[in-house]
């Protein structure tokens, strides 16, 4: 089996934390080339995870010169979109880190550059790929809980601001909580109701906890004066079947209700929800009746058997996508409906008004 020749633009945290221990496990992948505008992040990247011979770079043009099978975007989201693009021109697939692009004019290029090109453009939505949501998905998928006409996506945290890169600059990542973790929480609730036709959205976002001082912050304080974003927001969505969604995200929310990158979905024939493990809900021989699926590897036969970590099946997926042509699970239009409805929300928090999409 031949291992893809792979390039990382940006070497920060969620380069470290999620896709490059990921890519060294799998074995799948000879990580040759690292590039990141402060360059000891890159040299230290190279060191831990790349081949002898890796080379370094500060500048992403110079990376994607090389002879590359594959570009990983791992930058902060201003910049997601012109380097995926200027990559898959390069003749490179990608592997961009979600959210998409910061609005849906880039994310819209992106889809249009994958196309023109013929190359592969994978979003890093990995939550897709736990248990409870690929189980969830076989029970959506043979209809088992009809008609999904009401779901909550769900993205809170009581007090778990991230204080450390740009996640509170809003030049750099477009928002905060919502385009963080409400991008997987509402990923996950459109790709379980396969329903990505928006009719309107109505949203609202808070920034009441920033300034405050007295935090009791799971990651330390923050500084008030860079909290550039919101601490909370919160959506209203509308499809065009009648179906409704609604998204909350937050870092900092006075609340015990502490749930990220879940979904609860309401059908005509059950609901199901991930509030205390996956949890079916039913009526049967007129009774109601609570299911809880066992989700440790024997239990569920379509996952080979074996629990893997959602990060690394991504990696493992994201090989056989470009390496044997296996079907690609995260379509990059799906990925671009969900900027789009993030970024709706931010637009009808400042207008107050409801955006009504085409």
């Amino acid at each position: 089996m031949r291992k893809l020749k792979a390039g990382i633009v940006g070497c920060g945290g969620i380069a470290n934390g999620k896709h490059l221990p990921a890519m060294k496990k799998s074995g799948l992948y000879e990580i040759v080339a690292f590039c990141d505008i402060i360059r000891e992040r890159a040299e230290k990247a190279k060191k831990e995870y790349g081949t002898e011979d890796a080379k370094v770079f500060e500048d992403y043009q110079e990376l994607i010169k090389e002879d590359l099978d594959v570009v990983y975007v791992t930058t902060p989201n201003r910049s997601h979109a012109e380097i995926s693009i200027a990559a898959m021109e390069a003749g490179k697939d990608v592997m961009c880190e979600k959210p998409m692009a910061k609005n849906y004019a880039e994310a819209q290029k992106m889809v249009e550059t994958s196309e023109k090109t013929g190359r592969i453009l994978n979003i890093g939505y990995q939550n897709r790929y736990r248990p409870d949501s690929l189980y969830l998905k076989e029970m959506c998928k043979a209809d088992e809980l009809g008609e999904i006409y009401f779901a909550k996506a769900h993205a809170l945290r009581r007090r778990a601001v991230p204080t450390w890169g740009v996640f509170l600059n809003e030049e750099e990542q477009g928002g905060g909580p919502l385009i963080d973790i409400g991008t997987h929480a509402l990923d996950l609730t459109l790709w379980m109701m396969d329903n990505y036709e928006v009719e309107s959205v109505t949203g609202q976002t808070f920034h009441k906890l920033a300034d405050q001082t007295n935090q009791g912050n799971a990651f330390g304080d923050w500084d008030p004066k860079e909290f550039c974003v919101e601490d909370s927001a919160f959506g209203f969505i509308r499809m065009k079947n009648g179906a409704v969604i609604e998204l909350e995200a937050a870092w900092a929310l006075n609340t015990l209700e502490v749930d990220e990158a879940k979904t609860s979905l309401c059908g005509t024939k059950a609901g199901a929800d991930m509030k205390d493990g996956l949890r079916i809900n039913y009526i049967h021989h007129n009774k109601q009746v609570v299911e809880k699926p066992a989700l440790s590897g024997e239990g569920v036969a379509f996952f080979s058997g074996e629990e893997k970590p959602a990060g690394d099946y991504e990696q493992e997926l994201f090989y056989h996508i470009v390496a044997d042509g296996a079907e690609q699970i995260v379509k990059p239009a799906q990925a671009a409906v969900v900027t789009r409805v993030l970024e709706a929300i931010y637009e009808s928090a400042k207008s107050g008004k409801t955006i009504y999409f085409d």
